[in-house]
């Protein structure tokens, strides 16, 4: 299986657990916001730092 697969399929398992509640949502939205960008391999405009929430 390959990173890209694992990473998608944590993405898709956080989805499913989305209630619609966007207080109870923002920890795993923020989780899936990571993942996304660890996947398409970005990382913050402007910044001349790393990424702390997706190591890149």
């Amino acid at each position: 299986m390959t990173t890209e697969t694992t990473l998608q399929e944590e993405i898709d398992a956080l989805k499913a657990k989305l209630t619609g509640d966007m207080f109870q949502d923002m920890e795993i939205k923020d989780q899936i916001h990571n993942l996304e960008m660890k996947l398409k391999g970005v990382k913050p405009m402007d910044s001349h730092f790393d990424c702390v929430g997706c190591g890149s």
